[in-house]
């Protein structure tokens, strides 16, 4: 089983942030390469404003239930009004579970959704179900996940860089911490390739501080449901809580448990979580959570679906099928906690551009 607060994008480093404002516009090549000359290549992007997309109907499907997908809802409800689509779908099933959401996606197309972003269930086996729906002339993405391994069949990848988000997580820990001390890291489940790059992240920090930082444990497979994850922060917190100055959550449910637990038991560790649930920017707000590491499924949902319609329309192509693009990751502390989400709709309008410029190739 797989959650999302993780996704495989291990090279892909973030791009500057633009202007906020994410609404629909003609998007306009300047007709420069980045060197400064012209290009006599077809222009990318000079047709990337949707001229007609009232038949195309998107599917955005989650690879089961989790709080993260919540916002693909109303940012795929914006999106179809926004950009006149005949519909916008969310649909989930209700385990996570590769052979459910097949079949799902298969219900899907036969009531005449021509379109797909997919959160994949299996990392590994994914491809066969891109590359299926693909076989059926169907514009697909890879929304908030890509497959494990260099290859996608999906058109593009859009999601978070996760060995860069939780680097930045374990970096503001660190810097939490005065720069030194014990540090522990609470992560999702282990056979899971984005649990991995989320490991290479944190252990790079610690890495960098030269020995001045230990990582005690590693804790994984506690990303299950919020009970599990409370069970293990208590049980590692009453065993090691007097050692610990440190913790670094890159998975949901661990991140809210040891929000609460720390909180509970008066312990002085440095928490930094990912995402932002209420409980996590409530103790923020608070002091009793220090930071937390948030990413962009809005901007997911909503640059996939503009991006899905102009394939589905044949106005646009993908200029390198299977492309990796990161959604955006943001440190969010007391500082910034009631105006994060600026920086997060400016990456979204940022995306969008891009992807005019970079990704696609329109008519």
């Amino acid at each position: 089983m797989r959650f999302p607060t993780r996704s495989v994008l291990p090279g892909v480093v973030a791009v500057v942030l633009l202007g906020a404002g994410t609404t629909a516009c003609t998007y306009r090549n300047s007709g420069a390469q980045s060197g400064g000359s012209a290009s006599s290549a077809p222009r990318t992007g000079g047709g990337a404003d949707l001229v007609d997309g009232s038949r195309t109907k998107v599917a955005l499907v989650p690879g089961g239930a989790h709080p993260y997908f919540q916002p693909w809802k109303t940012a795929g409800a914006a999106a179809k009004k926004t950009y006149g689509l005949g519909a916008v779908a969310f649909d989930e099933t209700a385990e996570w579970d590769q052979q459910k959401q097949n079949n799902l996606l298969s219900t899907l197309a036969a009531r005449g959704y021509n379109a797909f972003g997919v959160f994949g269930v299996s990392p590994t086996d994914i491809n066969s179900t891109f590359a299926d729906l693909k076989s059926q002339g169907f514009p697909v993405a890879s929304l908030g996940s890509c497959p494990a391994g260099d290859k996608d069949e999906a058109d593009f990848c859009l999601s978070t860089d996760v060995q860069l988000a939780a680097y930045k997580a374990a970096k503001a820990a660190i810097a939490a911490m005065g720069g030194h001390g014990v540090l522990v890291h609470l992560t999702g489940n282990n056979v899971d390739a984005n649990t991995q790059l989320r490991i290479k992240g944190v252990a790079r920090a610690v890495r960098e501080t030269g020995g001045k930082v230990k990582l005690l444990q590693t804790i994984t497979d506690i990303d299950t449901d919020l009970q599990t994850a409370q069970k293990a922060v208590s049980d590692l917190m009453a065993a090691k809580g007097g050692q610990i100055t440190g913790i670094v959550a890159t998975a949901y449910n661990p991140a809210v448990a040891a929000a609460d637990v720390v909180k509970s038991s008066g312990s002085k560790a440095k928490v930094i979580a990912i995402d932002d649930d209420a409980k996590i920017l409530s103790g923020i707000r608070q002091g009793t959570v220090t930071a937390t590491v948030v990413q962009n499924p809005v901007g997911q949902a909503e640059i996939g679906t503009w991006a899905l319609a102009l394939l589905q329309t044949k106005q646009c192509s993908v200029r390198e099928p299977g492309v990796r693009v990161d959604s955006g990751s943001f440190v969010v502390d007391k500082a910034n906690v009631s105006a994060y989400d600026t920086a997060r709709q400016a990456k979204t309008a940022q995306l969008k551009q891009q992807f005019a410029d970079e990704i696609l190739t329109c008519d």
